[in-house]
């Protein structure tokens, strides 16, 4: 470390909250120490923002903190407990590869967490090494950084760093860690821990803690955890609603993954759809297509049905009055998701406004697609730029006769043409993370240290609805394979 590196100051300004509530949440613990510690890539924006400085982030000891070989001033760092439904089966687990530095409070006043993942063993790793592989974190910080250009609520990727040592999975791979940034990693799965242990007095701590951070406007309600239950319900039927829009398909729906705070979290084997099929599922674990795209919806109810179940002892003394209560609210979720759903389906379409027949008109585009194996991301893409997509579908009599219907519709609207446009553009993006570039930019970073193909990808999917040239070559389709493509969870 060079003398000027020594000074830099890096601006951590840590208050650490969670080590603040009862010690059954988390245990305490410092990260692994890596080998040979090695800067990848930094998210030079995001540092910023976060009133950090790129510039120490960049040097040795930036590295070294990055990978877990130096714990920053002010952390606190801890593996945190919680438990969680996995594939429907109720499990106990933890930061088994994972840890909390701290909550770094921004210039603007937010707090935010500071996460390790990939920093070594801790007390869940339940025989795992702690390890993560370059290739997988590399990933997550693709696709979570996409997520955030797309407008979708979602943790971020600030940092991923080497740590010069392998870790074994079916083969010796490349170790790294990756730094994610969270508006908190409090999940359904933390309350289940919670309620798991039986202490009412611990579950009311959680509770009001997460209130006080993430909702403190409501936490002088009456029935604050009532209130606590709705807005989560409402964040996540936001958020699911713009996966559906966008063709994202999470892959591991656990409820150790779905956040409080209704931020995507844990980027393992998810991937955008290219061919619309809302049977479509890309995990290589999901056998039985739990978490298929069309099934998304309907376990994010599932999962909030376990959320409530954690909360009955804080919302009524009277069991079965708290159960009416959270049936109530969890009654929500479908008309909020529905709504949601059907609002921005409407702006993909350029439609303003309300008309009976919308439903049928969208649905009808989407059974063609499906019928014709049409590209969901190119479809709506052509439709904004008034172009004629693929021939399997936009030369066929069947949708001749929908966008005969669909511009009548378009004529019935008062708004004008460009305003129109403007709608569609806004709301369909020229460019996802196609499978296919995923991964041959992680190819070219873990065989051959090339990094300049990620770079150009992460460009080009920093503004994805901007319709740029330089995008063009980021739409093509995938070239034909008679083998599904398939993610993996990186464990």
């Amino acid at each position: 470390m060079t003398d000027n590196q020594a000074i830099l100051p890096f601006g951590w300004n840590f208050d650490n909250s969670y080590a603040r509530l009862p010690e059954a949440f988390f245990s305490e613990q410092g990260p692994s120490p890596a080998r040979s510690p090695k800067l990848v890539i930094l998210n030079r924006p995001l540092a910023e923002s976060l009133g950090l400085n790129p510039e120490a982030l960049q040097s040795d000891a930036g590295a070294e903190v990055f990978a877990g070989s130096r714990v920053p001033e002010g952390a606190q760092p801890l593996a945190q407990a919680y438990c969680g439904h996995q594939f429907g089966h109720f499990t106990m687990l933890g930061d088994g590869r994972a840890l909390l530095l701290g909550e770094q409070i921004t210039p603007e006043g937010k707090r935010v967490d500071i996460q390790l993942k990939g920093s070594g063993r801790t007390p869940y790793s339940r025989g795992g090494d702690g390890r993560a592989a370059l290739g997988p974190m590399l990933r997550e910080y693709i696709i979570s950084e996409a997520m955030h250009a797309l407008g979708i609520p979602t943790t971020r990727s600030l940092a991923v760093a080497a740590t010069g040592q392998p870790v074994t999975r079916e083969r010796d791979l490349p170790g790294a860690v990756l730094t994610r940034i969270a508006a908190s990693h409090i999940r359904v799965g933390t309350f289940q821990y919670a309620a798991a242990r039986g202490n009412v007095e611990d579950l009311r701590a959680l509770a009001d803690y997460t209130l006080q951070r993430h909702y403190p406007d409501i936490s002088q309600k009456d029935n604050r955890y009532l209130a606590l239950l709705l807005e989560v319900v409402q964040r996540q039927a936001k958020l699911i609603s713009r996966w559906m829009l966008a063709g994202f398909i999470h892959g591991v729906m656990n409820t150790d993954n779905m956040t409080i705070s209704g931020e995507t979290i844990d980027y393992g084997p998810c991937a955008f759809m290219d061919t619309y099929d809302p049977a479509t599922v890309f995990s290589s674990i999901d056998s039985q297509g739990r978490y298929a795209y069309r099934n998304q919806p309907r376990i994010a109810g599932w999962n909030l049905a376990r959320f409530a179940e954690t909360l009955l002892p804080l919302l009524h003394e009277d069991e079965e009055q708290a159960v009416k209560q959270a049936e109530e609210v969890l009654s929500t979720f479908n008309g909020l998701y529905e709504r949601h759903w059907l609002a921005g389906m409407r702006a993909k379409l350029g439609l303003f406004g309300e008309e009976k027949e919308d439903e049928a008109l969208i649905g009808d585009l989407l059974r063609l697609m499906h019928e014709h194996r049409a590209d969901y991301t190119n479809t709506f893409r052509s439709l904004t730029l008034g172009q004629n997509g693929d021939e399997a579908v936009f030369g066929t009599a069947d949708f001749a006769q929908w966008e005969d219907r669909w511009q009548a519709r378009l004529g019935r609207q008062p708004e004008d043409e460009a305003a129109r446009r403007e709608l569609m553009r806004s709301s369909n993006p020229a460019v996802i993370p196609r499978n296919h570039r995923v991964e041959e930019a992680l190819e070219a970073a873990e065989h051959d240290g090339d990094y300049s193909v990620m770079e150009r990808l992460l460009e080009a999917l920093s503004k994805p609805y901007e319709y740029t040239p330089e995008q063009e070559g980021f739409c093509t389709l995938p070239p034909d394979s008679t083998r599904p493509y398939r993610t993996y969870c990186g464990t």
